[in-house]
């Protein structure tokens, strides 16, 4: 098994920068599809607006 330690090794080692930089451009692809999906389906993305804002109403602080 002394490939599967060298390979947790290594993923230890991924700086924070670098774990970052890889949820930041997951992040940016995710709200590009969120986008895209809202402009493709602009009635559902209505409705989702407006079940968010109901929620966000209705939820207490």
């Amino acid at each position: 098994m002394p490939d599967r330690e060298s390979h947790e090794q290594a993923e230890a080692q991924e700086t924070d920068a670098e774990r970052r930089r890889r949820r930041a451009l997951f992040l940016r692809e995710l709200t590009e599809a969120r986008e895209l999906r809202d402009r493709v389906q602009p009635r559902r993305a209505k409705a989702a607006r407006l079940r968010h804002a109901l929620r966000m109403r209705t939820f207490r602080w």
